[in-house]
């Protein structure tokens, strides 16, 4: 499987994770956004969005984090405990997935990023819309060991990879 990649991206290091965990080989090939490598032909023939991370699992084309690793589970796990088949436990899973990519990971990129790249001040209000979030994912942890449940889910992966930038953020 090749995997276009940027190392710093928190997506592409989700899909990292996963794939170690599951002890699946990746061709890694970094991608430099910062030289518009996304934006070639080729890359933009592989991929219209021009995003990473990218998956190529032998001409299936995939990308967005999430939906890789959800790929990855349902294609080479050896069990359905990262990703679990039951809807209602997968349902929780993917509602974990999508507060990740729509509101936590969302919030922590709107605040940290006009700072880190524009050199904007850093705005009280936004740093606030990520504490409610931590306050929501405490909320998940309050009776389980992990985000949607009592097992370890491609959830757990995405949203650790998004507390991990947070703080390694320095202005959080």
């Amino acid at each position: 499987m090749d995997f276009y990649y940027l190392p710093p991206s928190p997506p592409c290091r989700a899909v990292m994770l996963l794939a170690k965990l599951m002890q699946i080989q990746l061709n890694m090939k970094v991608v430099n956004i910062m030289a518009g490598e996304q934006l070639t032909p080729d890359f933009i023939k592989m991929n219209p969005q021009h995003t990473i991370p990218t998956l190529d699992d032998n001409g299936f084309i995939l990308w967005e984090s999430r939906a890789i690793m959800g790929y990855m589970v349902n294609q080479y796990a050896k069990d359905d405990v990262l990703y679990p088949k039951e809807p209602k436990k997968r349902a929780l899973v993917d509602q974990r997935l999508y507060f990740d990519a729509g509101t936590f990971h969302a919030r922590i990129f709107d605040y940290f990023y006009p700072v880190a790249f524009t050199g904007a001040e850093p705005q009280p209000e936004k740093l606030e819309k990520i504490n409610e979030s931590l306050n929501l994912l405490n909320l998940f942890l309050e009776d389980n060991e992990f985000v949607a449940g009592n097992n370890l889910t491609i959830a757990d992966i995405s949203i650790v990879v998004s507390v991990s930038n947070a703080e390694t953020t320095p202005l959080l």
